[in-house]
Protein backbone atom coordinates (compact mmCIF):
# COMPACT_ATOMS: atom_id res chain seq x y z
CA UNK A 1 0.00 0.00 0.00
CA UNK A 2 1.34 3.76 -0.82
CA UNK A 3 0.46 6.00 1.75
CA UNK A 4 2.65 8.92 0.43
CA UNK A 5 -0.31 9.44 -2.80
CA UNK A 6 -2.68 10.47 0.28
CA UNK A 7 -0.02 12.97 1.44
CA UNK A 8 -2.05 15.88 1.11
CA UNK A 9 -4.97 14.38 3.85
CA UNK A 10 -2.36 12.41 5.84
CA UNK A 11 -0.75 16.02 6.85
CA UNK A 12 -3.83 17.65 7.40
CA UNK A 13 -4.75 14.68 9.67
CA UNK A 14 -1.83 14.82 11.79
CA UNK A 15 -2.25 18.17 12.89
CA UNK A 16 -6.05 18.05 13.47
CA UNK A 17 -6.34 15.22 15.32
CA UNK A 18 -3.00 16.29 17.34
CA UNK A 19 -0.63 12.99 16.10
CA UNK A 20 2.86 15.97 16.77
CA UNK A 21 4.05 18.60 15.61
CA UNK A 22 4.65 20.36 12.19
CA UNK A 23 7.81 19.90 10.49
CA UNK A 24 9.04 22.93 12.85
CA UNK A 25 9.04 20.85 15.79
CA UNK A 26 13.21 20.63 15.67
CA UNK A 27 13.55 24.01 15.61
CA UNK A 28 14.39 26.30 17.61
CA UNK A 29 11.60 28.91 17.95
CA UNK A 30 14.11 31.86 16.97
CA UNK A 31 14.44 30.17 14.10
CA UNK A 32 10.74 30.41 13.28
CA UNK A 33 9.40 33.33 11.24
CA UNK A 34 7.64 35.64 14.09
CA UNK A 35 3.48 36.22 13.76
CA UNK A 36 3.74 39.49 11.33
CA UNK A 37 6.93 37.80 9.46
CA UNK A 38 4.69 34.56 8.52
CA UNK A 39 0.99 36.81 8.28
CA UNK A 40 -0.09 35.24 5.02
CA UNK A 41 -1.06 38.99 3.81
CA UNK A 42 2.61 39.63 3.98
CA UNK A 43 4.09 36.59 2.61
CA UNK A 44 1.29 37.43 -0.47
CA UNK A 45 -0.35 33.46 -0.43
CA UNK A 46 -3.26 32.98 -3.15
CA UNK A 47 -2.39 36.70 -3.95
CA UNK A 48 -3.28 37.84 -7.25
CA UNK A 49 -5.54 36.96 -10.64
CA UNK A 50 -4.12 33.97 -10.77
CA UNK A 51 -1.72 33.93 -8.00
CA UNK A 52 1.83 33.47 -9.04
CA UNK A 53 3.27 29.74 -8.95
CA UNK A 54 5.32 30.09 -5.81
CA UNK A 55 2.41 31.96 -4.20
CA UNK A 56 -0.04 28.99 -4.78
CA UNK A 57 -1.77 26.89 -1.74
CA UNK A 58 -3.85 24.09 -3.42
CA UNK A 59 -4.08 20.30 -4.64
CA UNK A 60 -2.27 18.15 -5.24
CA UNK A 61 0.23 19.44 -3.27
CA UNK A 62 1.24 17.76 0.09
CA UNK A 63 2.31 20.67 2.25
CA UNK A 64 -0.27 23.01 2.37
CA UNK A 65 -0.15 22.44 6.23
CA UNK A 66 3.16 22.47 6.97
CA UNK A 67 4.30 26.35 8.48
CA UNK A 68 3.75 29.23 7.51
CA UNK A 69 1.49 27.85 4.41
CA UNK A 70 -0.59 26.44 7.63
CA UNK A 71 -1.29 30.24 8.35
CA UNK A 72 -3.73 30.81 5.20
CA UNK A 73 -4.69 27.14 4.82
CA UNK A 74 -7.13 27.11 8.64
CA UNK A 75 -8.81 29.97 7.18
CA UNK A 76 -9.70 28.31 3.67
CA UNK A 77 -10.02 24.28 4.04
CA UNK A 78 -13.35 23.99 2.00
CA UNK A 79 -11.10 25.01 -1.06
CA UNK A 80 -8.91 22.41 -0.30
CA UNK A 81 -11.19 19.00 0.94
CA UNK A 82 -14.79 18.08 0.18
CA UNK A 83 -17.24 19.65 3.28
CA UNK A 84 -20.90 18.97 4.34
CA UNK A 85 -22.78 21.99 5.43
CA UNK A 86 -23.39 22.80 9.36
CA UNK A 87 -26.86 25.01 8.81
CA UNK A 88 -27.83 28.40 10.54
CA UNK A 89 -31.17 28.20 8.85
CA UNK A 90 -32.91 31.06 7.43
CA UNK A 91 -33.78 32.82 10.79
CA UNK A 92 -32.13 36.15 11.76
CA UNK A 93 -28.90 35.66 14.19
CA UNK A 94 -29.14 35.97 17.87
CA UNK A 95 -27.13 39.46 18.63
CA UNK A 96 -24.28 39.95 20.76
CA UNK A 97 -24.18 43.00 22.56
CA UNK A 98 -20.65 44.51 22.42
CA UNK A 99 -18.69 47.26 24.76
CA UNK A 100 -15.21 47.05 23.63
CA UNK A 101 -12.39 47.38 26.28
CA UNK A 102 -9.44 46.68 23.96
CA UNK A 103 -6.99 49.06 25.01
CA UNK A 104 -7.43 47.83 28.91
CA UNK A 105 -7.14 44.41 27.92
CA UNK A 106 -4.53 44.89 25.64
CA UNK A 107 -2.91 46.47 28.58
CA UNK A 108 -2.95 43.57 31.48
CA UNK A 109 -0.01 41.86 32.26
CA UNK A 110 1.29 38.36 33.46
CA UNK A 111 3.92 35.77 34.20
CA UNK A 112 3.80 32.88 31.80
CA UNK A 113 4.71 29.96 33.46
CA UNK A 114 8.55 29.29 34.03
CA UNK A 115 9.13 32.79 33.34
CA UNK A 116 9.74 35.95 35.52
CA UNK A 117 9.19 38.13 32.86
CA UNK A 118 5.54 39.82 32.15
CA UNK A 119 4.29 39.72 28.93
CA UNK A 120 1.14 41.98 27.83
CA UNK A 121 -2.14 40.31 26.93
CA UNK A 122 -1.48 42.07 23.59
CA UNK A 123 1.93 40.85 23.37
CA UNK A 124 0.63 37.37 24.07
CA UNK A 125 -1.24 37.46 20.72
CA UNK A 126 1.46 38.02 18.52
CA UNK A 127 3.23 35.28 20.55
CA UNK A 128 0.89 32.33 20.21
CA UNK A 129 0.55 33.56 16.14
CA UNK A 130 -3.37 34.44 17.00
CA UNK A 131 -5.51 34.71 13.70
CA UNK A 132 -9.06 35.74 15.90
CA UNK A 133 -9.20 36.60 19.71
CA UNK A 134 -12.87 37.25 21.42
CA UNK A 135 -13.47 37.49 24.79
CA UNK A 136 -17.02 37.58 25.96
CA UNK A 137 -17.95 39.00 29.78
CA UNK A 138 -21.65 38.35 31.38
CA UNK A 139 -22.97 37.85 27.46
CA UNK A 140 -21.29 41.04 26.31
CA UNK A 141 -18.58 41.22 23.80
CA UNK A 142 -15.74 43.14 25.56
CA UNK A 143 -12.97 42.15 22.58
CA UNK A 144 -12.52 41.40 19.10
CA UNK A 145 -9.66 41.05 17.00
CA UNK A 146 -8.89 39.52 13.79
CA UNK A 147 -5.25 38.96 12.34
CA UNK A 148 -3.53 36.94 9.66
CA UNK A 149 -5.97 35.06 7.32
CA UNK A 150 -9.03 36.31 9.21
CA UNK A 151 -11.73 38.54 9.39
CA UNK A 152 -14.96 39.23 10.59
CA UNK A 153 -16.58 37.49 7.82
CA UNK A 154 -14.49 34.44 7.78
CA UNK A 155 -14.31 31.08 9.11
CA UNK A 156 -11.46 29.37 10.69
CA UNK A 157 -10.49 25.52 11.49
CA UNK A 158 -11.51 24.50 14.85
CA UNK A 159 -9.56 21.48 14.57
CA UNK A 160 -10.07 19.20 18.21
CA UNK A 161 -12.48 21.89 19.49
CA UNK A 162 -14.90 19.46 17.06
CA UNK A 163 -14.39 16.72 19.43
CA UNK A 164 -16.25 19.16 22.44
CA UNK A 165 -19.02 19.48 20.17
CA UNK A 166 -20.00 15.87 19.30
CA UNK A 167 -19.28 15.03 22.96
CA UNK A 168 -21.91 17.89 23.70
CA UNK A 169 -24.25 16.27 21.33
CA UNK A 170 -23.65 12.96 23.03
CA UNK A 171 -24.40 14.31 26.76
CA UNK A 172 -27.57 16.10 24.75
CA UNK A 173 -29.05 12.68 24.29
CA UNK A 174 -28.29 11.37 27.46
CA UNK A 175 -29.78 14.15 29.14
CA UNK A 176 -32.95 13.19 26.96
CA UNK A 177 -33.10 9.87 27.86
CA UNK A 178 -31.98 8.83 23.88
CA UNK A 179 -28.47 7.32 24.63
CA UNK A 180 -27.58 5.33 27.53
CA UNK A 181 -24.17 6.39 28.57
CA UNK A 182 -23.25 2.93 30.50
CA UNK A 183 -24.58 0.82 27.58
CA UNK A 184 -21.89 -1.45 25.72
CA UNK A 185 -21.16 0.41 22.56
CA UNK A 186 -21.79 -3.33 20.14
CA UNK A 187 -25.08 -2.48 21.92
CA UNK A 188 -25.55 0.86 20.09
CA UNK A 189 -23.74 0.52 17.06
CA UNK A 190 -23.67 -3.62 16.11
CA UNK A 191 -20.78 -3.30 13.77
CA UNK A 192 -18.26 -2.57 16.36
CA UNK A 193 -19.42 -5.85 18.42
CA UNK A 194 -15.94 -7.77 17.13
CA UNK A 195 -13.27 -4.38 17.98
CA UNK A 196 -11.98 -2.81 20.63
CA UNK A 197 -14.90 -0.40 21.35
CA UNK A 198 -17.58 -3.51 21.27
CA UNK A 199 -17.30 -3.92 24.87
CA UNK A 200 -16.85 -0.37 25.87
CA UNK A 201 -19.27 1.45 27.24
CA UNK A 202 -20.47 4.81 25.37
CA UNK A 203 -19.13 7.01 28.90
CA UNK A 204 -15.51 5.50 28.52
CA UNK A 205 -15.53 5.99 24.35
CA UNK A 206 -17.00 9.94 25.74
CA UNK A 207 -14.35 10.35 28.27
CA UNK A 208 -11.61 8.79 26.01
CA UNK A 209 -10.70 5.87 28.96
CA UNK A 210 -11.24 2.95 26.27
CA UNK A 211 -8.16 0.91 26.08
CA UNK A 212 -6.85 0.48 22.06
CA UNK A 213 -4.07 -0.94 20.26
CA UNK A 214 -3.35 2.33 18.17
CA UNK A 215 -0.30 3.70 17.78
CA UNK A 216 -0.15 7.43 16.86
CA UNK A 217 3.64 8.11 16.57
CA UNK A 218 3.71 9.65 13.35
CA UNK A 219 7.80 9.24 13.43
CA UNK A 220 6.93 5.06 12.85
CA UNK A 221 5.99 4.53 9.13
CA UNK A 222 3.90 1.29 10.89
CA UNK A 223 2.12 3.09 12.85
CA UNK A 224 -1.86 3.01 12.66
CA UNK A 225 -1.99 6.84 12.14
CA UNK A 226 -1.18 5.94 8.46
CA UNK A 227 -3.37 3.24 8.26
CA UNK A 228 -6.34 5.16 9.70
CA UNK A 229 -5.93 8.63 7.62
CA UNK A 230 -5.45 6.53 4.42
CA UNK A 231 -8.66 5.22 5.19
CA UNK A 232 -10.11 8.57 6.20
CA UNK A 233 -8.42 10.15 3.05
CA UNK A 234 -11.43 11.88 0.89
CA UNK A 235 -8.66 11.77 -1.97
CA UNK A 236 -9.48 8.36 -4.46
CA UNK A 237 -8.27 5.23 -3.25
CA UNK A 238 -4.93 3.97 -5.71
CA UNK A 239 -5.55 0.55 -7.22
CA UNK A 240 -3.34 -1.11 -5.19
CA UNK A 241 -5.21 -0.18 -2.06
CA UNK A 242 -6.34 -2.43 0.18
CA UNK A 243 -7.33 -1.01 3.41
CA UNK A 244 -11.03 0.35 4.94
CA UNK A 245 -12.10 2.75 3.51
CA UNK A 246 -13.47 5.88 5.17
CA UNK A 247 -13.75 6.12 9.15
CA UNK A 248 -16.35 3.77 9.91
CA UNK A 249 -14.56 0.76 7.96
CA UNK A 250 -11.45 1.87 10.27
CA UNK A 251 -13.27 1.22 13.31
CA UNK A 252 -13.78 -1.69 13.00
CA UNK A 253 -10.44 -3.26 12.76
CA UNK A 254 -9.10 -2.16 15.81
CA UNK A 255 -8.70 -4.53 18.93
CA UNK A 256 -8.29 -3.13 22.78
CA UNK A 257 -5.12 -3.33 24.65
CA UNK A 258 -5.72 -3.50 28.46
CA UNK A 259 -9.03 -2.78 30.59
CA UNK A 260 -11.41 0.05 29.05
CA UNK A 261 -11.57 2.51 32.20
CA UNK A 262 -8.39 2.54 33.66
CA UNK A 263 -6.16 5.34 31.64
CA UNK A 264 -7.09 8.32 30.03
CA UNK A 265 -5.62 8.39 26.23
CA UNK A 266 -6.22 11.26 24.07
CA UNK A 267 -6.89 9.26 20.47
CA UNK A 268 -9.02 10.97 17.83
CA UNK A 269 -10.66 7.30 17.16
CA UNK A 270 -12.92 7.64 20.12
CA UNK A 271 -14.60 11.00 19.01
CA UNK A 272 -15.20 9.37 15.23
CA UNK A 273 -16.92 6.08 17.48
CA UNK A 274 -19.72 8.73 19.37
CA UNK A 275 -19.89 10.21 15.99
CA UNK A 276 -20.64 6.95 14.83
CA UNK A 277 -23.10 6.17 18.44
CA UNK A 278 -24.36 9.65 18.03
CA UNK A 279 -25.34 9.18 14.38
CA UNK A 280 -27.22 6.03 14.50
CA UNK A 281 -28.90 6.71 17.73
CA UNK A 282 -30.22 9.86 16.16
CA UNK A 283 -30.69 8.73 12.65
CA UNK A 284 -28.61 12.32 11.27
CA UNK A 285 -25.46 12.57 10.22
CA UNK A 286 -23.65 14.29 12.57
CA UNK A 287 -23.88 17.90 10.80
CA UNK A 288 -27.41 17.64 10.50
CA UNK A 289 -27.83 16.63 14.28
CA UNK A 290 -25.19 20.01 14.88
CA UNK A 291 -27.14 22.33 13.08
CA UNK A 292 -30.47 21.37 14.64
CA UNK A 293 -29.55 21.43 18.49
CA UNK A 294 -26.47 23.91 18.59
CA UNK A 295 -26.33 25.97 15.02
CA UNK A 296 -30.14 27.18 14.34
CA UNK A 297 -30.98 27.37 17.83
CA UNK A 298 -28.73 29.73 19.25
CA UNK A 299 -28.87 31.93 16.21
CA UNK A 300 -25.83 31.65 14.34
CA UNK A 301 -24.57 34.24 11.85
CA UNK A 302 -22.63 32.04 9.77
CA UNK A 303 -22.79 28.38 8.66
CA UNK A 304 -20.52 25.92 9.69
CA UNK A 305 -18.85 23.44 7.76
CA UNK A 306 -17.00 19.79 8.59
CA UNK A 307 -14.57 17.84 6.39
CA UNK A 308 -15.13 14.34 5.14
CA UNK A 309 -14.41 11.27 4.07
CA UNK A 310 -14.49 9.52 1.15
CA UNK A 311 -17.73 8.04 1.84
CA UNK A 312 -19.28 11.71 2.77
CA UNK A 313 -18.91 10.46 7.37
CA UNK A 314 -18.31 14.32 8.24
CA UNK A 315 -15.02 13.68 10.62
CA UNK A 316 -16.16 14.35 14.24
CA UNK A 317 -12.45 14.45 15.75
CA UNK A 318 -11.49 17.17 13.64
CA UNK A 319 -13.73 18.35 10.55
CA UNK A 320 -15.30 21.64 11.65
CA UNK A 321 -14.93 25.34 10.32
CA UNK A 322 -16.43 28.26 11.93
CA UNK A 323 -16.83 31.75 12.73
CA UNK A 324 -15.05 33.14 15.84
CA UNK A 325 -18.81 34.99 16.93
CA UNK A 326 -20.53 31.77 16.07
CA UNK A 327 -18.02 29.70 18.67
CA UNK A 328 -18.59 32.45 21.11
CA UNK A 329 -22.22 32.27 21.03
CA UNK A 330 -21.41 28.39 21.92
CA UNK A 331 -19.01 29.29 24.80
CA UNK A 332 -21.99 31.31 26.25
CA UNK A 333 -24.56 29.13 25.87
CA UNK A 334 -22.43 26.54 27.88
CA UNK A 335 -21.44 29.26 30.34
CA UNK A 336 -25.62 29.53 30.57
CA UNK A 337 -25.96 25.99 31.58
CA UNK A 338 -28.10 25.24 28.26
CA UNK A 339 -30.33 28.42 27.83
CA UNK A 340 -29.67 31.70 25.41
CA UNK A 341 -31.48 34.73 25.58
CA UNK A 342 -34.27 33.29 28.29
CA UNK A 343 -34.71 30.14 26.34
CA UNK A 344 -34.09 26.99 27.42
CA UNK A 345 -31.66 24.79 24.43
CA UNK A 346 -30.84 21.71 26.15
CA UNK A 347 -31.32 20.61 29.88
CA UNK A 348 -28.96 22.27 32.59
CA UNK A 349 -27.48 18.64 33.96
CA UNK A 350 -25.97 18.85 30.34
CA UNK A 351 -22.97 21.24 31.44
CA UNK A 352 -22.89 20.43 34.49
CA UNK A 353 -21.45 16.88 33.93
CA UNK A 354 -18.82 18.44 31.57
CA UNK A 355 -18.15 21.25 34.59
CA UNK A 356 -17.90 18.13 36.88
CA UNK A 357 -15.48 16.94 35.13
CA UNK A 358 -14.19 13.08 34.46
CA UNK A 359 -11.39 10.90 36.52
CA UNK A 360 -9.16 12.45 37.60
CA UNK A 361 -6.87 9.49 38.61
CA UNK A 362 -7.65 8.38 34.69
CA UNK A 363 -6.47 11.78 33.33
CA UNK A 364 -3.31 11.83 35.43
CA UNK A 365 -1.93 8.79 34.14
CA UNK A 366 -1.39 10.41 30.50
CA UNK A 367 1.34 13.25 32.20
CA UNK A 368 -0.17 16.05 30.72
CA UNK A 369 1.90 18.41 32.69
CA UNK A 370 0.93 22.08 31.90
CA UNK A 371 -3.16 20.00 32.78
CA UNK A 372 -1.83 18.61 36.38
CA UNK A 373 -4.81 17.77 38.31
CA UNK A 374 -7.08 18.46 35.66
CA UNK A 375 -9.77 15.57 33.52
CA UNK A 376 -11.38 15.11 30.70
CA UNK A 377 -15.33 14.85 30.38
CA UNK A 378 -17.15 13.86 27.36
CA UNK A 379 -14.16 15.42 25.44
CA UNK A 380 -14.18 18.54 27.24
CA UNK A 381 -10.83 19.22 28.73
CA UNK A 382 -11.50 20.47 32.73
CA UNK A 383 -9.40 22.28 34.67
CA UNK A 384 -10.19 22.06 37.95
CA UNK A 385 -8.96 25.37 39.11
CA UNK A 386 -10.23 27.87 41.62
CA UNK A 387 -12.49 29.32 38.58
CA UNK A 388 -14.21 26.19 37.64
CA UNK A 389 -12.60 26.83 34.15
CA UNK A 390 -12.96 23.87 31.33
CA UNK A 391 -12.03 24.54 27.46
CA UNK A 392 -12.71 23.01 24.21
CA UNK A 393 -8.84 22.43 23.05
CA UNK A 394 -7.58 22.09 19.24
CA UNK A 395 -4.16 22.02 17.56
CA UNK A 396 -2.27 24.87 16.60
CA UNK A 397 -3.46 27.08 19.53
CA UNK A 398 -7.78 26.60 19.05
CA UNK A 399 -9.66 27.15 22.09
CA UNK A 400 -13.39 28.05 23.50
CA UNK A 401 -12.42 28.84 27.36
CA UNK A 402 -15.52 28.88 29.90
CA UNK A 403 -14.33 30.68 33.35
CA UNK A 404 -17.77 30.31 35.50
CA UNK A 405 -16.62 32.38 38.15
CA UNK A 406 -15.80 35.13 36.24
CA UNK A 407 -18.69 34.87 33.79
CA UNK A 408 -15.92 35.10 30.78
CA UNK A 409 -15.44 33.02 27.23
CA UNK A 410 -12.35 33.39 25.40
CA UNK A 411 -12.23 31.93 21.95
CA UNK A 412 -8.98 31.86 20.30
CA UNK A 413 -8.23 30.67 16.45
CA UNK A 414 -4.55 30.53 15.70
CA UNK A 415 -2.17 29.09 13.51
CA UNK A 416 0.94 28.52 15.97
CA UNK A 417 3.73 26.57 14.58
CA UNK A 418 3.71 24.00 16.22
CA UNK A 419 0.80 21.92 16.55
CA UNK A 420 0.55 20.61 20.61
CA UNK A 421 -0.80 23.21 23.04
CA UNK A 422 1.91 22.33 25.80
CA UNK A 423 4.01 24.94 23.61
CA UNK A 424 1.52 27.85 24.56
CA UNK A 425 -0.20 26.71 27.21
CA UNK A 426 2.47 28.32 29.75
CA UNK A 427 1.47 31.40 27.86
CA UNK A 428 -2.00 31.29 27.23
CA UNK A 429 -3.36 29.46 30.73
CA UNK A 430 -2.41 32.44 32.88
CA UNK A 431 -2.90 35.35 30.06
CA UNK A 432 -6.75 34.07 30.40
CA UNK A 433 -6.66 34.18 34.23
CA UNK A 434 -5.28 37.24 34.14
CA UNK A 435 -7.72 38.43 32.01
CA UNK A 436 -10.47 36.35 34.18
CA UNK A 437 -9.44 38.36 37.14
CA UNK A 438 -9.63 41.74 35.59
CA UNK A 439 -12.98 41.46 34.36
CA UNK A 440 -13.93 40.08 38.26
CA UNK A 441 -12.85 43.51 39.21
CA UNK A 442 -15.20 45.28 36.94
Amino acid sequence: MTLLKYSPWLLLSLSMLQFGCTSQAAETKSAIPSAEQSDPRVLGWMQGSPPPADKLIMQPQSNYFSFPKLRWTVCHIRELLPTQQVSRGLGAPTPLPSSLDIENIDAITFKPIGSDEKMTWEESLSANYTDGMLIMHKGTIVYEKYLGCLNEMGKHAAMSMTKSLTGLLAEIMVAEGKLDENALVAKVVPELADSAFGNATVRQVMDMTTALDYSEDYSDPNADIWVYSAAASPLPKGSDYKGPDGYFEYLQTLKSNGKHGEAFGYKTVNTDALGWIVSRVSGKELTELLSEKIWQKMGAEQDAYMTVDGKGTPFAGGGLTAGLRDLGRLGQLMLNHGELNGERLFAKDVVTSIENGGDKNAFAKAGYKSLAGGSYRSMWWVFHNANGAYAARGVHGQTIYVDPTAEMVIVRFSSFPQAKNSYIDPTSLPAYQAVADYLLKK
